[in-house]
């Protein structure tokens, strides 16, 4: 019997399903994008280039990742739709080919202080279930080792229906958790100055309390008036020990006042309860002041900061207990847990190993998992965010990265390229918002986008190969391959600022003296000890103007103009001119059209769908009542004034009638960081990463002060915006004033006057001063990885 074997003669003809290979965007006008076309190759590495401001984030992330979003969404029920968030379609004609997308952003991680690099990546929750197995004595299940579970036990009697019959027994429970009962898990308490709560030479009716938001003409007023618990005409100073101790201690108490159920307590609970419960970045800055002066925190003495109670911290393997291998070094970690061979938790031990490994594949091996989401910088939170994707088997995913080399290192930068190559390689779509040169150099595909910004940008001004940018004469390909050259001369210091002892996180007993009246750049790789130096030995205030990375807060209703105070000379100069109220010229206030309350738009709720944002008919948009927009100053009224941009405002305001010398002020400096194209009245929420970097700048430059201290003002530049800014830091040095920043960015560290770099390495390996002198010194000697990648840099 013979079997003829055939063979498949394979079709040349590409299959149907093989020519999706491309996303693509026709017809995109989300926010300044100008109705543009673009094709993006899906499996490859694309990089978006552009000035800040021009369109990238517009085109990637409100326009490609949230309606891939929002299709998958539109996937679940309507039931389940209602719990999630609701998404608006962008403003596109046609988008397709699109694939699953993960974002990866800058955005800062939750500002909960609970909330710890453990608890966000899991890794924390693999730890318990390992000492809840392994750890001796055994305490319990892995509640018992979580900082956010309270002990707590109760004991009564339920009522059970049985056979007809309704029998009553008693039923006690437990739950052991791992929480510190002092400090409730928190790692530090809180010590309040009474005489920052109130004047005990006043009564309460006098006005005795100065804690923010209690008057008593309010609703505080009525319950501490009618408590019947003190006199509130009586100063607080002759209160008895009674009457005291119910003003500040007392637990919530039901009271009756005018016929109306309400609650009385104490004004200590409340404040904790209220304020202290929150983190203080995410507090309105007249409360953050008022916890400033008025709380100060210390370690928790019971749990010394580890949050942990004492049943939690005697359980150990190998003689660590979950406190101690929270407070490791991820690095010193991971070898720890590799140490640990006990085949009934094996698959636990595996999965936790794998995911410390991606700590310390990413360059996050110098962080330890007891660190609070809220003190990690825009670029550790992204990396931080990158982790749980690194190991993952998905293919043919979209991954979207926003500036993922922010807060790098350039010996760090290059392991990152590496990352993204490898998402790419498993068959992945890999989109990523950048400036930088060194990683825009590994796209498959470039996609450039200006020529300017605002409403200068919007347009599609390249798109190919990287060598194809290079000589395309856009913005971005004519300062590509620029190198800032050392300088021939540096500025000579003042004085100096002496830092002694310094031991702040990982820094060793440092002493350096930090020169004055010139620029000096601190850097060192990431996690070397940079922030902790200069944030932690140079605190804000007295004479010293601190700008860091923290994010800008404001609704759709904040605008340039609000923020940087401009709106209230521009209001009393239309006040002043008509003879009416400044209020008059706020739509958040009395001028405000009363058919949309000031926003311009009228949103309608459409439950589980995307809520409808519609132009008010009222005010077409403008914002305020048709009688405000009668009254002029220049010729203009408020809104037109809103819609100018700075360049056109400064003119405008300089000079003429309408010339308001605070308000040029402000023009000039936001001119000064590179905003003239911003419009004053633009929304804050739809402003770049860069612009809203440079907005906070151009604010805090009007505070008096010698010392100027910025963290990596380059976050969200262009390289054409890097120029500007190196043009604005010299004129701060030249006008007097000394300017320290931590920056990795060579063309900054080039333009120094003075290099501090830390080092050698990141966590425990780091901290320590490893150079000290001129950007050209540092050259000379390339002894450090800063020393050996500016010489590549300026030698370029």
């Amino acid at each position: 019997m013979s079997i003829a074997a055939g063979t498949d003669t394979q079709s040349t003809e590409l299959h149907v399903a093989d020519s999706h290979d491309r996303i693509r965007v026709q017809g995109a006008r989300e926010n300044n994008l100008k109705n543009i076309n673009v094709e993006i190759p899906k499996r490859r590495l694309t990089v978006f280039t552009g000035v800040s401001g021009s369109g990238k984030s517009s085109l990637v992330f409100s326009t490609i990742a949230a309606e891939s979003q929002r299709m998958i969404n539109e996937t679940y029920s309507a039931f389940v739709q209602g719990f999630m968030p609701a998404l608006a379609r962008p403003d596109v004609d046609v988008l397709d080919g699109l694939s699953t997308a993960i974002i990866v952003d800058q955005e800062r991680m939750g500002a909960n202080p609970r909330s710890t690099v453990g608890t966000v990546t899991d890794a924390n929750a693999m730890l318990r279930i390992v000492f809840s197995r392994l750890g001796q004595p055994h305490i319990g299940s892995p509640k018992a080792y979580s900082f956010n579970v309270a002990s707590i036990s109760g004991a009564g009697a339920v009522s059970i229906e049985r056979g007809g019959q309704t029998i009553k027994e008693r039923r006690s429970f437990s739950i052991t958790g791992g929480m510190c009962p002092r400090c409730e898990g928190m790692g530090n308490v809180t010590d309040l100055d009474l005489t920052q709560l109130y004047d005990d030479s006043k009564s309460l009716n006098d006005g005795a309390l100065t804690i923010p938001g209690y008057s008593m003409d309010g609703w505080f007023g009525r319950i501490f008036s009618g408590s019947g618990f003190f006199d509130p005409d009586k100063p607080i100073r002759t209160f008895t020990r009674t009457e005291l101790h119910n003003l500040l201690y007392k637990e919530p108490t039901r009271i009756k006042v005018d016929n109306i159920n309400l609650t009385y307590e104490g004004l200590i609970p409340k404040i904790q309860k209220s304020m202290l419960s929150k983190d203080k970045e995410a507090m309105q800055p007249h409360i953050r002041a008022f916890v400033d002066r008025a709380v100060t925190f210390t370690t928790c003495p019971d749990c010394g900061g580890t949050r942990l109670g004492e049943g939690a911290r005697s359980s150990k393997i190998q003689g660590i207990s979950i406190a101690d291998a929270c407070a490791m070094q991820i690095s010193d970690l991971t070898q720890w847990v590799r140490g640990l061979a006990e085949p009934s938790v094996a698959p636990l031990l595996d999965a936790l190993r794998e995911n410390l490994e991606s700590f310390v594949e990413i360059g996050l091996g110098y962080l330890s998992l007891e660190r609070p989401t809220g003190t990690l910088s825009g670029g550790e939170a992204q990396r931080v965010k990158m982790i749980r994707h690194l190991g993952s088997s998905l293919t043919d995913v979209t991954y979207v990265f926003d500036e993922p080399t922010i807060g790098l290192h350039p010996h760090d930068i290059q392991r990152m390229n590496g990352l993204l190559l490898r998402l790419r390689d498993k068959g992945n779509t890999v989109l990523v918002v950048e400036h930088k040169p060194e990683t825009i150099t590994i796209a498959d595909h470039v996609v450039d986008l200006g020529p300017g910004a605002g409403a200068a940008g919007g347009e599609v001004c390249f798109e190919g190969t990287v060598e194809g940018l290079r000589t395309s004469g856009t913005l971005t390909g004519h300062h590509f391959d620029d190198r800032a050259a050392l300088k021939q001369t540096v500025r000579m210091p003042t004085g100096s600022l002496e830092i002694r002892g310094a031991t702040a996180h990982n820094l060793q007993d440092v002493d350096v003296d930090v020169p004055l009246g010139v620029l000096v750049v601190v850097t060192g790789v990431a996690g070397s000890g940079k922030s902790s130096l200069v944030h932690g030995s140079i605190p804000a205030g007295d004479g010293v103007v601190s700008i860091d990375q923290g994010a800008i807060r404001g609704s759709r209703r904040s605008n340039p103009a609000t923020y940087t105070g401009l709106l209230d000379p521009i209001r009393k100069a239309f006040a002043k001119t008509n003879g009416v109220k400044p209020a008059l010229f706020s739509a958040n206030s009395e001028g405000a059209c009363p058919a949309c309350n000031g926003a311009g738009v009228i949103y309608t709720d459409l439950a589980m769908m995307a809520g409808v944002a519609t132009t008010c008919e009222e005010c077409d948009g403008k914002r305020f009542q048709a009688s405000v927009l009668e009254y002029h100053l220049g010729g203009r009224n408020i809104s037109e004034v809103l819609e100018m941009s700075v360049t056109e405002a400064e003119a405008f305001f300089g000079a003429g009638e309408a010339r308001t010398p605070a308000a040029h002020a402000i023009l000039d400096r936001l001119a000064d960081v590179g905003l003239g194209y911003l419009s004053l009245g633009q929304p804050l929420p739809t402003l770049s990463g860069g612009e809203r970097q440079r907005l906070k700048l151009a604010t805090r430059m009007a505070e008096k002060g010698g010392v100027y201290v910025l963290d990596e003002p380059t976050a969200g530049l262009h390289l054409a915006d890097v120029e500007r800014l190196l043009g604005l830091l010299d004129r701060l040095v030249d006008s007097g004033k000394s300017v320290i920043v931590v920056e990795h960015h060579q063309a900054v560290m080039a333009h120094a006057d003075w290099i501090i770099d830390l080092g050698p390495g990141a966590g425990h390996d780091g901290g320590r001063i490893v150079f000290e002198g001129s950007p050209a010194d540092l050259v000379a000697a390339r002894s450090t990885l800063t020393g050996q990648h500016l010489a590549a840099y300026v030698d370029s």
